[in-house]
């Protein structure tokens, strides 16, 4: 049986009192099968599960996009349930952030560039949300996606600069058919914009099948990407395609030996998609 909370108060309750180790799985929710794997992967991990499911208004960058973001609660609740939530915390905004509120989260280094550059003051919503939640349920292991690469990289160096106790656990992309990344935005795509965007995992693909054969140049990479990427006319923007390290997310090429994230982001219409494939390790 999931349990469904809306208050603070009861959230922490409950926390306070589960069996241990207890994991946490934030979400905004309109879930998905990928947020069924992290919960499944909790499920197997830990004692108790608990799923936070909560559209936040302090990440996104344009009302617009708040408006539109899909809030169907009785859908989430279905798919928590059967992946084995033990709990579903879903509070209004006034609950998070009730009146007089005015303490925020800020994190430098692997927040800067790249989604933080193109998106101005998300990650400061992202990392004051996500330490209200550790401070609310206290879990011993919180899970995220690795599809959001640079938003885990933000929260492995929050926990690890304010000495949070708590493990931060990735989990594998999940992948449609086609190899497009499972992602809430999906649904927003037209048809034909939906047929176009599997050009992103060709690209991604293109660029571990260069570096397969050999090829380390960072320039040439991004090339390769971007060829691909440039041949699908329904792409109205490549926002970027680059080679960074995982936990600064500082420029880096497989050239320097180490384990790299090659990341893409791109454009169809309103609705951003992002993907990223390690190279390397």
């Amino acid at each position: 049986m999931t349990e469904l909370v809306t208050t603070v108060g009861a959230f922490q309750d409950f926390c306070q009192h589960a069996r241990r180790p207890l994991a946490l799985v934030p979400t905004l929710g309109a879930l998905h099968e990928g947020h069924a794997s992290l919960v499944r992967q909790a499920r197997s991990d830990c004692a108790t599960v608990a799923v936070s499911v909560f559209v936040n208004p302090t990440q996104f960058d344009a009302s617009r996009d708040l408006e539109r973001y899909p809030r169907p609660l009785e859908e989430d609740m279905a798919l928590l349930r059967q992946a084995g939530a033990d709990i579903v915390f879903a509070p209004s905004v006034e609950e998070v952030y009730p009146e007089g509120f005015v303490t925020l989260v800020e994190c430098s280094g692997p927040a800067l560039g790249l989604e933080g550059a193109a998106r101005p003051g998300h990650f400061q919503g992202v990392t004051t949300v996500v330490t209200k939640l550790l401070a609310m349920a206290q879990p011993d292991a919180a899970y995220f996606g690795q599809k959001d690469a640079q938003q885990l990289a933000v929260v492995r160096r929050l926990v690890t600069d304010l000495n949070i106790p708590v493990r931060i656990q990735a989990v594998s992309t999940v992948r449609e058919a086609d190899g497009l990344a499972m992602s809430s935005r999906n649904s927003a795509l037209s048809p034909e914009d939906r047929a176009a965007a599997r050009v992103v995992y060709r690209s991604l693909s293109a660029v571990v099948d260069l570096y397969g054969r050999g090829q380390m140049e960072a320039s040439e990479l991004e090339a390769g990407c971007r060829h691909v990427l440039e041949s699908e006319p329904r792409i109205d923007r490549i926002d970027y395609v680059a080679l960074v390290d995982p936990i600064t997310f500082a420029p880096a090429s497989p050239a320097d030996g180490n384990p790299v994230l090659f990341l893409v982001a791109v454009r169809f219409g309103d609705t951003r998609l992002l993907d990223n494939v390690v190279l390397g390790g």
